[in-house]
């Protein structure tokens, strides 16, 4: 029910003093789990955008626990309360954690995709691995699923979303799942490049041309 409140303030709140907004659709590794809400790699990026006078509100939409199931079930009214320029859809872990069939995951993360761009979004699509453990089968086919939903849906994709933190444990939080607050710049850092030339597509060039004149 928390989880639901939380929610709904969330996506009631839309701003429209900025020249678009970037919804963030993920799960906890998006939701700042663990951490302090003002560390996570979401809220980097909206002091990112700041510094660089990109006229963009971000949305953080994620929920700790989302698989990609329950997003696909959300998505349409989260687009629709938001009215985004760019969705980054960062789902997925959860269904990998959860060892759910890859195929079903594919199908979701599509569906998403094609909600977005029905409203006229631009999408990202962040790419997620799952540990050696799951067994060597199942974790090529979760990871090829990413690149493989891109191409189909004709989206640019960030393969890995923690490149430069997996395999540190220093990283992590005590659950080996989270990553610290240290590791969120990192996060930006790999995000960064997959969203920056959404930024001054359509629309949003204007925008674009006063950061680069900056």
């Amino acid at each position: 029910m928390l989880k639901k409140v939380l929610l709904v303030l969330l996506l009631a709140w839309c701003p429209s003093a900025a020249a678009g907004t970037i919804l963030v659709f993920g799960d906890s590794l998006a939701a700042a789990y663990g951490i302090g809400a003002g560390e996570g790699w979401v809220t980097l990026l909206e002091q990112r955008l700041r510094e660089k006078d990109f006229d963009y509100t971000v949305a953080n939409a994620s929920i700790s626990g989302e698989t990609t199931s329950g997003g696909a079930a959300r998505i349409e009214e989260a687009v629709r309360r938001t009215q985004p320029s760019i969705v980054i859809l960062a789902l997925g872990s959860n269904d990998g954690l959860r060892g759910l069939p890859v195929a079903q995951m594919k199908e979701n993360l599509a569906r998403m995709v094609r909600v977005a761009k029905s409203g006229g979004s631009r999408v990202l699509l962040i790419g997620n691995r799952m540990p050696p453990n799951y067994g060597r089968k199942y974790t090529e086919e979760f990871e090829q699923a990413f690149a493989e939903v891109a191409k189909a849906q004709r989206v640019p994709l960030v393969p890995f979303m923690l490149q430069g933190v997996a395999g540190n444990r220093a990283y992590f939080l005590a659950d080996n799942l989270h990553p610290t607050a240290a590791a969120q710049p990192i996060i930006l850092e790999t995000v960064w490049p997959g969203l920056a030339p959404l930024l001054d597509a359509k629309g949003d060039a204007k925008v674009g041309a006063r950061a680069r004149a900056r």
